[in-house]
């Protein structure tokens, strides 16, 4: 096919996808060989050359997601790849055109070796990038742009303290603190991600927390008076658990807390423990709303996938984080397409830095 064609065959493709037949269980994730049919109109067909893994598919191949699909679904948010052909009325759209390597963002469907996705959701891969950088920015730089920037509201010399803060979301948001002109602190579960951050990103040992759940208010007190501040101005937190309360007492008049995940919810084998689940949900953080009226602080949450819905808005999106964080996102682990739930797996355990993504021959 000659670059600038833009018309889609009138035959099926054949790819490779990871489905499964319902949510329950990440064993029940099997690779099998399906036909997809040409772009529909408005769509384009990516021949997909990386993946990128989230705790969301985690959670969606468990049922533990909300926006997860009835019945069986390939899981997947985002991917990387080249343009191979376009439905009607979509060529051209954006300047894009057959040959051009772009970024997809989709809901669920990504775990394939291509795909149908709608133009609208297409970026084209920043020069320089590989196709693994690409497919580790999409999803967790919008979701660090719009925890800090459009509900977090982080202004020059504001103190924030980010959760997991060595994990993808985490090494972006730690970009966009910075230059936004305000001052991190970093929270990690291991003293290995603290050398990390340290060593590979320049933070300052003071300003990086390895979780003690039974005093993390002393270390966050701690990481304060390191940067001589009387608390914090935001929070951008995915764990929830028992290091909410702790981070939220320490807001600041105006603090803003910012939730998207529950990843102390997250369970370390193929099933969900329901029973450890009910426990947790019982225990789960309460808050007293008339109590933070007096204290002026305020709880808010999102779930990136309501971003998907508002398409209009991803260029914006796109655009902040092309000028906070323009160097390609750092991956921490790379597997072959084949070993999709050896992958998930290491994403589970928690002892990753930065993105695991799914490479395909």
């Amino acid at each position: 096919m000659r670059r600038g064609v833009s018309y889609a065959s009138a035959m099926d493709a054949v790819r490779r996808v990871w489905q499964t037949p319902g949510a329950g269980s990440l064993a029940r994730l099997t690779l099998l060989e399906q036909p997809l049919p040409p772009p529909a109109p408005g769509e384009a067909r990516v021949r997909v050359e990386a993946v990128g893994l989230n705790f969301a598919d985690i959670f969606a191949c468990q049922g533990l997601y909300s926006a997860t699909p009835d019945g069986a679904f390939v899981p997947g948010l985002e991917c990387a790849g080249v343009i191979e052909a376009f439905g009607d009325g979509a060529a051209g759209t954006a300047g894009l055109r057959v040959g051009d390597r772009v970024i997809a963002l989709t809901r669920f469907g990504a775990y394939a070796t291509a795909l149908n996705v709608g133009v609208r959701y297409l970026r084209p891969v920043p020069a320089g990038w590989t196709s693994v950088q690409a497919a580790a920015w999409a999803v967790q730089g919008l979701t660090a742009w719009y925890g800090l920037v459009q509900l977090g509201a982080v202004a020059r010399d504001a103190t924030v303290l980010v959760q997991s803060a060595a994990g993808g979301v985490g090494l972006l948001a730690l970009d966009i603190v910075e230059a936004l002109g305000a001052r991190p602190i970093a929270v990690v579960g291991r003293s290995g991600k603290r050398d990390f951050l340290v060593e590979q990103h320049g933070l300052a040992p003071g300003a990086v927390i390895v979780r003690d759940p039974a005093r993390f208010g002393a270390q966050i007190d701690g990481a304060l008076s390191s940067f001589g501040a009387d608390g914090l101005d935001c929070v951008l937190d995915a764990v929830l658990g028992r290091s909410f309360r702790p981070a939220f007492e320490r807001l600041r008049p105006e603090g803003r807390y910012v939730l998207y995940g529950a990843a102390d919810f997250m369970s370390r084998s193929s099933r969900p423990n329901y029973l450890s689940l009910a426990w947790r949900y019982l225990r789960r953080p309460r808050l007293d709303a008339l109590a933070m009226i007096s204290s002026n602080r305020s709880l808010m949450a999102f779930n990136l996938i309501w971003l998907w819905e508002r398409a209009e808005r991803l260029p914006e999106g796109y655009d902040a984080l092309e000028r906070l964080s323009p160097h390609p996102p750092h991956v921490g682990a790379r597997f072959p397409f084949e070993r999709a739930p050896e992958a998930l797996r290491l994403l589970q355990s928690g002892e990753t830095v930065g993105k695991v993504v799914l490479v395909v021959d």
